[in-house]
C-alpha cells in the first residue's frame, strides 16, 4: 500500500475527485492535553483518506471511511506541542487521487504559562457606533499577540510593542463603530515567531457588551449617594419597558452584574442590586441596562449615579454660610467650605435631596483650600441641613469626614404695611403689596414667617 501511495504522489497534478474539506473539532485552537479531532470529508466514492502534515516526510495518518459516510476522522486523545502545524488531507478513489484540501492550521496553547492581561479601552460596555480598543499586555517578550473572541475564532494578531514606561509589551487591537456582532468573550495570546503554532496561556476572559439598542432605564438609590462605611446599600434599576434583565455595571473595572426583573402592578419592570454595607471599594460611578430574554444587545444607559464613602480621608472640612444662615427669599446666599488638608474637590450635599451632591474644584490660598456655592434668588426649598466633604484626585469617591452640620433657612419676604405699624400676631409678618394693578387698586399679601 505504501509503495501504491508513492508511485500515485509521483504521478503529479492529475487529480480526478474533488478538493475535500477539513476541519477540527471543537475548534482549530487547542488546549494542551486536551482531545481533538481532525475531520476529511470527500466524495462517495473516496476509499481512502490521507492526512499529512506540513514538513513531515509521510502522510501523519491514513483511514478508510466507513460506508455510507463520506468522511475520516483523525483523533488525537491528547494534544502536544507536537501536534501544532499545518494540515491537508487528500482522498483516493479507483478514479485516481482527489486535490489537496485547504490548509488547517492548528495551534496548541497552553504551551508558555506566562499569560498576557487583555482589557477594553476606555470600557467593556461600549455604545453602539463608538470606537473601542482591545489592549493585550505581557511582562514576557512575546514577538506576537492574538485576539480571539467566542468559541476560540481568530480574530487577529499583531507584532507586540515593547513599552519602556511600564517594562511590558502590548499590541493594540482597534475596532471602529462596534456593531452588536462584536459584543461576545474576547481573549488573548501571545507566542514567539520561531514556533508560531504554540501559544501561551490564554488572557482571562473579557465580555464586552455592546449598548445603546434600545431606551435607557433609571437607575435609584434610596439611601442617598453619600454614605458611611458600613452602612447598607440598595441600587434600583427600572423601565417602564418591559425588559426581562437588568444588568448593573461599575465603572473601571466593575462587574457586569445581571438580575432577572420583578413586574410591579403599575407596569414598571425592575430589579434591586444590594451592595451594602458598603466599604471603599463600592465607591464609584454606576449605570445600568436593560434587555431581553436571552439576547446579548443592551438598552442605552442611565444616567450614571456616583455613589460617594465617606471616612476616607483622615479630616473634615469646615462650613459656613454668607452673609448668615438665615435668608430671606429671593436674596443670595453663599456656602463656604474650606480645609487647611489638601482638597481637589468639595462636595456639598444637602440632607434628604433627591438630586446630586454639588462639586467644585478647590481653589488654594496660602495653607487654605476652599470652595464657594453660591446661590441666587433662593426659594423655601433650599431651606434645610447641609455638610460638605472633600476627596483627592486620584480616589474622586473616597471622601473625608463630613463637616458639621450647619441649617440653612429661607424665610417669606418682611415687609411693612405702609398704612399702619400696628403689631401683628406672633409668626406673622408685616403685609405685603402685591403689584399694582392700576393707580388705585393695591392687594396686600400676606406672609407667614416660619418660626426660627
Amino acid at each position: 500500500m505504501t509503495f501504491t501511495f508513492t508511485a500515485l504522489l509521483c504521478l503529479g497534478e492529475m487529480w480526478t475527485l474533488h478538493k475535500p474539506t477539513i476541519k477540527a473539532e471543537p475548534g482549530s485552537v487547542v488546549t494542551s492535553g486536551s482531545p481533538m479531532t481532525i475531520c476529511c470529508e470527500g466524495s462517495l466514492d473516496a476509499e481512502i483518506y490521507v492526512l499529512h502534515k506540513e514538513g513531515s516526510q509521510k502522510p501523519w495518518g491514513t483511514q478508510t471511511p466507513e460506508k455510507p459516510e463520506n468522511k475520516a476522522k483523525f483523533s488525537i486523545p491528547s494534544v502536544t506541542q507536537q501536534h501544532g502545524g499545518q494540515y491537508r488531507c487528500y482522498c483516493y478513489s479507483s478514479a485516481g487521487w482527489s486535490e489537496r484540501s485547504d490548509t488547517l492550521e492548528l495551534v496548541v496553547t497552553g504551551i508558555y504559562h506566562k499569560k498576557p492581561r487583555l482589557t477594553a479601552l476606555p470600557s467593556p460596555v461600549v455604545t453602539l457606533g463608538e470606537n473601542m480598543t482591545l489592549q493585550c499586555v505581557s511582562q514576557e517578550g512575546y514577538d506576537t499577540l492574538v485576539l480571539t473572541k467566542d468559541d476560540q475564532k481568530f480574530l487577529s494578531s499583531l507584532n507586540s510593542q515593547f513599552i519602556p514606561s511600564i517594562i511590558q509589551y502590548q499590541a493594540l487591537f482597534s475596532i471602529d463603530h462596534v456593531t452588536s456582532d462584536h459584543g461576545g468573550t474576547f481573549r488573548c495570546y501571545s507566542y514567539y515567531n520561531q514556533t508560531p503554532h504554540m501559544w501561551s496561556v490564554p488572557s482571562e476572559p473579557l465580555e464586552i457588551h455592546i449598548t445603546g439598542l434600545s431606551k435607557k432605564p433609571s437607575l435609584l438609590t434610596h439611601q442617598g449617594q453619600i454614605l458611611d462605611p458600613g452602612k447598607s446599600l440598595t441600587l434600583q434599576c427600572c423601565s417602564d419597558i418591559n425588559y426581562d434583565r437588568f444588568a448593573l455595571y461599575k465603572l473601571e473595572g466593575g462587574n457586569f452584574t445581571q438580575h432577572r426583573v420583578q413586574q410591579t402592578q403599575s407596569g414598571l419592570s425592575l430589579a434591586n442590586f444590594i451592595l451594602g454595607p458598603v466599604s471603599s471599594s463600592t465607591g464609584g460611578q454606576y449605570r445600568c441596562y436593560g434587555a431581553h430574554n436571552l439576547s446579548s444587545e443592551w438598552s442605552a444607559s442611565s444616567d450614571p449615579l456616583d455613589i460617594l464613602i465617606t471616612g476616607q480621608l483622615p479630616f473634615s472640612p469646615s462650613l459656613s454660610v454668607k452673609p448668615n444662615s438665615t435668608v430671606h427669599s429671593g436674596n443670595n446666599v453663599t456656602l463656604l467650605c474650606q480645609s487647611t488638608y489638601k482638597v481637589d474637590t468639595f462636595i456639598l450635599s444637602k440632607e434628604g435631596a433627591a438630586q446630586q451632591p454639588q462639586q467644585l474644584k478647590s481653589k488654594s490660598e496660602a495653607w487654605d483650600f476652599q470652595a464657594e456655592f453660591s446661590m441666587s434668588a433662593v426659594t423655601s426649598a433650599l431651606s434645610g441641613t447641609y455638610r460638605c466633604y472633600g476627596s483627592q484626585d486620584p480616589s474622586p469617591y473616597l471622601l473625608s469626614y463630613g463637616s458639621d452640620p450647619v441649617e440653612l433657612t429661607v424665610s417669606g419676604e418682611v415687609a411693612l404695611n405702609s398704612q399702619s405699624q400696628m403689631p401683628l400676631e406672633e409668626g406673622w409678618s408685616h403685609p405685603q403689596p402685591a403689584p399694582q394693578e392700576s393707580q388705585i387698586k393695591r392687594v396686600i399679601v400676606w406672609l407667614r414667617t416660619p418660626e426660627i
